[in-house]
């Protein structure tokens, strides 16, 4: 390794004080904490709401999650290669679903600084990966509140309009290309090769699009008592709101709660906890399936 691999790769390490590590735990374990009260409190119930599920909708919400992953996926490789990187399937699955694996770590870089670094021995430049995965949570973002308006009702969640033309204006590709520029020179960086484009952005948007309504039928699968369609929103809002929440990985007890709430027109307190439980596992086990099953891919093709 050079010296300015050496210099980059310590630039990349990021640095944190011990108080701010301190309360990031802190964070945590105060929402765990409180989780275990709430569903300790409602044992009985969330017992009986786990005795109504069947392996059969478990296995069609694990199926589901997959599917809704490879959406995801599909997103940032869309993102990727109209930045100038496009990566052939099986290698981008691999740098994509093992790098996200760093999401359950405390912590919000260790996605992208994994990404960065199995994208690097595949010739995509460090900056490069970064834009990328920065990019996608603001599509995400934007596609899962508009998905949770449209599907739930503008009479309860209307207010979250508020937020997406923000989001499209910070995600439209001049004013993203200005900002990439601009952090790439103060980082001393050299300029992206190939600007972001409108197409490039609006398949990214499909994509997303396709992958919450695979998260809908996730949800459906385990919870099919409102119906298609706000099984759809009920996911996006919980997940757009546990994403908020930055400080604890993967939004662990915030997407829960959210999705206990969203579920209470249709559920009590004991099942919607049941569900929001099983979600969990659900989604974890299938980011664990598609990790492994990149990988396996990938190395077959020598990757």
């Amino acid at each position: 390794m050079t010296e300015v691999e050496q210099r980059e790769g310590a630039e990349a390490v990021p640095r944190r004080s011990p108080l701010r590590k301190l309360l990031r735990f802190g964070f945590l374990a105060v929402a765990l904490g409180f989780g275990a009260y709430f569903v300790i409190k409602q044992w009985d119930a969330v017992v009986a709401g786990f005795a109504e599920l069947s392996w059969t909708a478990l296995a069609g919400s694990l199926l589901a999650v997959i599917a809704a992953l490879l959406g995801a996926m599909l997103t940032w490789r869309t993102l990727l290669a109209d930045l100038g990187s496009p990566l052939p399937l099986r290698a981008g699955a691999k740098v994509f679903f093992v790098g996200q694996l760093g999401k359950y770590i405390p912590g919000a870089l260790w996605p992208v600084l994994a990404q960065m670094e199995m994208g690097r021995e595949l010739g995509v430049p460090r900056s490069r990966s970064a834009a990328a995965f920065f990019l996608m949570m603001p599509v995400q973002l934007a596609t899962g509140l508009l998905v949770t308006v449209v599907t739930l009702g503008w009479d309860r969640y209307g207010w979250l309009l508020l937020f997406i033309p923000l989001l499209l204006v910070l995600l439209e590709p001049k004013v993203i290309n200005t900002v990439i520029g601009y952090a790439l020179r103060r980082l001393k960086r050299e300029p992206l090769d190939r600007p972001l484009t409108r197409r490039g952005m609006l398949t990214a948007f499909a994509w997303a699009l396709a992958g919450w309504a695979c998260y809908g039928a996730h949800l459906y699968f385990i919870a099919p008592q409102g119906g298609p369609l706000f099984a759809i929103g009920a996911f996006a809002l919980s997940w757009c709101l546990g994403i908020m929440t930055f400080v604890v990985p993967a939004g662990a007890g915030v997407r829960e709660l959210a999705m206990v709430t969203a579920l209470a027109p249709h559920l009590d307190s004991g099942a919607a906890i049941a569900v929001a439980l099983s979600s969990r596992i659900v989604i974890v086990a299938g980011d664990l399936i598609c990790a492994g099953l990149a990988g396996i891919a990938a190395r077959r093709d020598s990757v």
